[in-house]
């Protein structure tokens, strides 16, 4: 369904951010992007979703392809229009806006009032919590209801491909679980999911595979089950520290390991 091939991007044609990226999404997967602060994931989903050009980012090499079809030069209306939304990185909700007002900011691609109001009440059938406050001022919610009302403004496009920035990021542990499950549910109902995290046990637990990047490069990847079980990833991504009480980065503990293996 979606494919990165060889990516780099460059920001205000000096940085250099993404390095020979390449990663797919199948139909009807949920794959996961890990990584830490830094390593250059917001910039995937950029690419993706044709927002680079805002923050003054050019794809320098490497193609985005999507059901077969070029997207890297399209604008990000053209990409939702052929069935990509995301659900940005601090849910990004209009605060002065209702609830009900925020969703239907998402179908605002969508011609088809019929498909429109489809849409909407499927969204308030997936949170009923939504449907109930759809008149509130959605600034007035909690963190862990814009992070719903933010995945309902997305699934408004009616996506067969929904990518996910961080939306785990300053939730409350019992908040990510709910999070979790309503990703299941939505790639359950139809929809592949690219779910872009740092928390990678959470991620790698519903992904059915997943890719770790460093410093704009896949530096790692393979089945999720897999991934959660490597001792290298267990070290650096899930709260294991290196010898000496210093983490090193992801690429240092590979090259660490290697070099035991080889002076013994």
């Amino acid at each position: 369904m979606l494919q990165v091939a060889n990516l780099e991007v460059v920001y205000r044609d000096v940085i250099l951010v993404l390095r020979g990226l390449s990663l797919e999404v199948r139909e009807g997967q949920i794959v996961a992007l890990l990584g830490a602060n830094g390593a250059g994931k917001t910039t995937v989903l950029r690419a993706i979703t044709g927002l680079l050009d805002i923050h003054e980012g050019d794809i320098a090499k490497g193609t985005v392809t999507y059901n077969g079809t070029e997207i890297h030069r399209k604008d990000a209306s053209q990409i939702v229009k052929a069935g990509i939304a995301q659900v940005m990185e601090g849910r990004r909700v209009f605060a002065e806006m209702t609830v009900e007002d925020n969703l239907r900011t998402g179908a605002i691609s969508n011609k088809d009032s019929a498909k429109v109001k489809d849409a909407y009440n499927r969204v308030l059938e997936m949170f009923p919590l939504l449907a109930s406050r759809r008149k509130d001022t959605a600034g007035y919610l909690s963190g862990g209801e814009q992070q719903m009302l933010a995945i309902g403004r997305a699934m408004m496009a009616n996506p067969s491909l929904l990518i996910f920035d961080e939306p785990s990021l300053g939730l409350a542990p019992m908040l990510v679980a709910q999070i979790r499950d309503t990703i299941v549910d939505i790639n359950k109902a139809g929809t592949s999911v690219l779910l872009i995290e740092q928390n990678a046990k959470m991620a790698l637990s519903i992904a059915e595979y997943g890719y770790i990047m460093e410093t704009g490069k896949v530096v790692m990847d393979g089945d999720s089950k897999k991934l959660l079980a490597d001792e290298d990833v267990k070290e650096f991504y899930l709260g294991l520290h290196s010898e000496g009480g210093e983490r090193k980065s992801f690429r240092d503990v590979k090259h660490y390991k290697r070099r035991k293996r080889w002076l013994s």
